[in-house]
């Protein structure tokens, strides 16, 4: 009885340790298993990092949103939003951002890219001008002296769009690229009359004591927000990658858009440069927040007769030599 009782510990003990074998194999495998891997991407940027006009993608990253999809995210500045769309076609690049109607403006130079998502129902460009400019309409630029980011950046196009809702051709004014610094420094020292450009550039100007009036240009023809840009082959070979980028984005202007304040303060902590300034970036982000971001049915997507009127528009006007299909030119499909 004895011996069979000790066969039975035995038995039991043998069981005992290849479980806790098996086990402790299974919890070495564990961790390999769960930790997925990190997609590195490149995001190519129109203008500088720091501008507040890429909160929405400075706080994503800050937040831990794109760690959270698996992504790890690379940013590169080029020289305005055409050139990010060139880079995109080229194969430097993920992903990028431009205007809305950047891919309206390429696409009939055969660079094959399009819209993933759409960062506001408005216009991001505003027409800032002088007030000792004595200029009221498009028309009164007629002889005038106008900054643009650069002739890469959509900014220049949106500039072309703006003179000829007034029947003015790029001939009638002197339009210059100014750089990211230039473009509202010429003007705040007088060397220029307006700038189409970005709402935290007209503050810019404000801060160097020059008084300005700031009006969205869809006053006058209808331009687009921010839009993140996508090659056609990026689309078609990472199409998660894409999703999970458009999400956490989504996600970060969503809540700059509830509580432009908090957002403010976060950015200020996040971004080098602007601790101190959190009432400046308040007022700018609640610009975006009032005025760039709302208008969209679904968050992030384009409206497909928006997107017609614009084009209709640049072609009326000369500004691009043909139509493309509404298809080419943006997507839905990544907007949750």
């Amino acid at each position: 009885m004895l011996s069979i009782f000790r066969g039975s510990l035995a038995r039991r003990a043998r069981r005992a340790v290849g479980l806790c074998a098996v086990a402790g194999l299974t919890s070495l495998a564990a961790p390999v298993m769960a930790q997925p891997a990190t997609q590195q991407i490149t995001y190519l940027l129109p203008a500088p990092a720091n501008l507040p006009a890429f909160a929405p993608l400075m706080l994503a990253e800050k937040k831990g949103y794109y760690a959270a999809e698996g992504l790890s995210v690379r940013w590169l500045t080029v020289q305005g939003g055409a050139d990010v769309g060139k880079q995109l076609a080229s194969g430097n690049g993920d992903l990028g951002g431009g205007l809305g109607d950047t891919p309206i403006v390429l696409r009939p130079n055969g660079i094959p890219i399009k819209g993933v998502a759409l960062l506001g129902g408005r216009t991001l460009h505003q027409l800032v001008v002088r007030n000792d400019a004595n200029i009221k309409s498009p028309a009164d630029l007629k002889g005038k002296t106008i900054t643009v980011l650069s002739y890469q950046d959509t900014g220049f196009y949106a500039t072309l769009g703006l003179l000829a809702s007034a029947g003015l051709t790029r001939t009638d004014a002197r339009i210059q690229g100014a750089g990211p610094a230039g473009v509202w420094q010429q003007v705040a020292t007088g060397k220029a009359d307006a700038m189409v450009g970005t709402p935290e550039w007209a503050q810019n100007i404000e801060d160097a004591g020059v008084k300005v009036t700031m009006t969205s240009t869809d006053k006058y023809f209808p331009g687009m927000a921010q839009a993140i840009l996508a090659s056609d082959k990026t689309i078609a070979e990472k199409p998660e990658m894409v999703r999970k980028f458009v999400r956490a984005t989504i996600k970060s202007v969503a809540e700059i858009m509830r509580d432009p304040a908090a957002a403010a303060k976060e950015y200020c902590a996040t971004v080098p440069g602007y601790k101190g300034k959190e009432a400046e970036i308040e007022k700018i982000l609640t610009y975006y927040a009032r005025n760039v971001y709302p208008g969209q049915e679904r968050l992030g997507a384009f409206d497909p007769a928006r997107v017609t009127k614009l084009q209709d528009f640049y072609m009326q006007e000369k500004i691009i030599r043909e139509k493309s299909n509404l298809a080419d030119l943006f997507t839905n499909q990544f907007v949750q």
